[in-house]
Parts: C-alpha cells; structure tokens; sequence
C-alpha cells in the first residue's frame, strides 16, 4: 500500500517538475531573445576617442551595417579622452588597420560605432584586447551645431522635407550613403521651389499689408460693426426662445400648405388649361372684342346716367335670336323671337 501510494505521488511531482524546466527554460530563451544575449564566442577590443557623447553601453558594433557586437563599457583615460570597450563576435577577427567612427543611428540621437577596414595590409588581424589609437577614430558629428546652421531654411520647409533633408545631411556627412552632389541638388530643388514663388509670396504680403492698412484707416467704423454685430447676436440669443417657436410652427405652416397646395393642383390645372383656351377664343375673335372695347365708355355713360335715378336697373327683352346644333343629329335650330311692344320701339 505504502508503495503504490509513493508511486501516486511522484507521478505529479516528475510531472511539475517538467513542466517548471521547460517554462524556466522558455522564460530564459525569451530574456535572451529581449535583451540581445548571444552565446556565441567573443573577443573584447578598445578604442580611444576624443568624444563620445551619446554613446551608451549596449549600443551596436556594426561592420558594413551589420551588428557584430556592442558596447561593454566606456571610462575616462588621460582626463580628456575616453576609452570605449567593446565586443565582436571571435568569427570575425578585425584588421589590424580598423577605423572605429561613432554615428547617428537616427534623429532621435541614439548612436552606434561603425567599424571599417583602414589602409595596409588586410592580412594582419587586431589581436583580441587590442586598442584601436585616437589616430584611427573619428567622433560624431555635432548634430546640434549642424542643424542650428540649418535653421533658416528648415522654418521655410515642411516637417517632411526637414526630416528627408536633415537625414541626408546626417548620412552625406557621415559617409554611410549618398553624395555632395545629391544633397546639393536635393536643397537646390527645395530653395528653388522657394524662389520660384517668391513672387506670389511677395503679392499675398502686399495684399495682406492693404488689407491692415484699410482696416487701420476705418478702425472706428470696424469697432461700431463689431460692436452691432455683438448687439445683434445678444438680441438672437435673448430671443432664441421665440424664434426656436417660430421655427416649430413656420414647420406646422409648411406642412398644412403643402396639403392645401395638395389638394388644390388638381382644380388650379383645370383653370389653367382653361385660361389657355379662353385666350384662343379671344384671339379667334380678336376684330369683336375690339368693337366692344371701343363701345364700353358710351355704354358705361349711358348706364351710368340711367343708375342716377336709383339703385336699379330696368331691362327688358325686345330681340332674341340664336343658333343650337344638336350632338347627335347634328340638326342646326335657329331660334327667333321679337316683341312689338313701345318700349321696343326706341
């Protein structure tokens, strides 16, 4: 019993203890991975410079940009220059003629050592511990005095074509890529693109001056506008309330015209069509509504002169004569009557 249970017991603990080895080794691999740790062989080398502001320890050591190694330690020696100690991989021996420069990795001003072959012969290898002398290194340049030469142009030019310019002045001077001749062009098309619109901006200055001048000139009037427009903008806002009602029922009132407008189309296109045939007809018979024009002022004084005696008018049927065509038949009726009577007889 006593064995079958210490059987039941080790089993879980053989499998724990798996399962912490394998997470304790997963958790170092990944540190390493973070940190840059490498377990390949090194060899330990010095430099002098005589200065290497910005260079921290753990920055890169690069050969033709690829990272070989990086930076162990950096210590003052002979109070005015400063010893760098450094690491490269042992596959990769040195000439004994290596250059060391410190350069700008990016604007940011994080910095790295590039390693590059000097002159002699390339057979004779830089002993590991060995010192590259000040005669073979080379500081970073002086981001600040370089840019700050910069300055009045960089306030002309976009952020883009500021960090596109800066870079290549950085990369040019650093020897790392480009040429004089393609940083030259580059700031000649900018300064050029400039100068080729001097003249419009010449012109929005002198307009931008006219404007100010007329301003200045009616200063006083400006102030009063200013000021009645502050006038009327209180009025609004005291009066927002009844103009926000206003709105709400100028909606109700659109709403009920748009039925009444609705409903009454229908009738207003019967009326129009009308109309248009009622001008025919009274351009069909042009000659006769012309006659009755003429004789409207003598009809109208003689009515006039009748209607003085009251508020009435006699009218009597004397003659009557008319011509029906029948719909169907088309039967013509000519109806007559005349009344001989004396008051007929005028």
């Amino acid at each position: 019993m006593r064995t079958a249970g210490a059987r039941q017991t080790a089993a879980p603990l053989i499998k724990f203890s798996l399962f912490a080895l394998v997470t304790i080794a997963a958790t170092a691999l990944l540190a390493a991975t973070i940190v840059n740790i490498s377990f390949t062989p090194k060899d330990t080398y010095h430099a002098v410079f005589s200065d290497v502001t910005g260079l921290e320890t753990g920055d890169d050591i690069r050969v033709a940009g690829v990272r070989v190694g990086e930076v162990e330690g950096i210590r003052i020696k002979d109070r005015t220059l400063a010893e760098v100690t450094f690491t490269v991989t042992a596959d990769r021996p040195l000439p004994a003629g290596t250059h060391a420069v410190v350069r700008y990795r990016n604007l940011v001003g994080q910095r790295y050592i590039a390693l590059t072959e000097g002159v002699g012969d390339s057979t004779l290898r830089l002993r590991p511990g060995g010192t590259i002398p000040l005669s073979r290194t080379q500081p970073a340049l002086d981001l600040n005095a370089l840019l700050g030469g910069f300055k009045p142009l960089f306030a002309a030019l976009s952020p883009n074509d500021v960090n596109q310019l800066a870079t290549e002045i950085i990369q040019t001077l650093q020897g790392e890529g480009g040429t004089v001749n393609s940083l030259l062009a580059h700031t000649a098309s900018l300064t050029t693109t400039l100068a080729d619109r001097d003249e419009l901006i010449g012109s929005v200055i002198d307009n931008l001056n006219t404007v100010l001048g007329t301003l200045d000139k009616r200063g006083a009037r400006f102030s009063g506008l200013l000021k009645q427009l502050r006038r009327v903008i209180s009025g609004l806002s005291a009066d927002r309330k009844p103009i926000g009602d206003s709105l709400v029922n100028i909606g109700a009132l659109a709403d009920a015209t748009s039925g009444l407008l609705k409903d009454a189309r229908p009738p207003l296109k019967d009326d129009i069509a009308g109309l248009t045939d009622l001008t025919g007809t009274l351009n069909d018979n042009e000659k006769t509504v012309e006659g009755v024009l003429k004789r409207l002022p003598n009809k109208l004084d003689e009515l006039t002169g009748t209607a003085s005696y009251g508020s009435w008018f006699n009218f009597y049927l004397c003659d009557f004569d008319g011509r029906i065509v029948l719909p169907k038949t088309k039967k013509v009726l000519t109806p007559e009557m005349h009344v001989a009577r004396a008051r007929c007889g005028g």
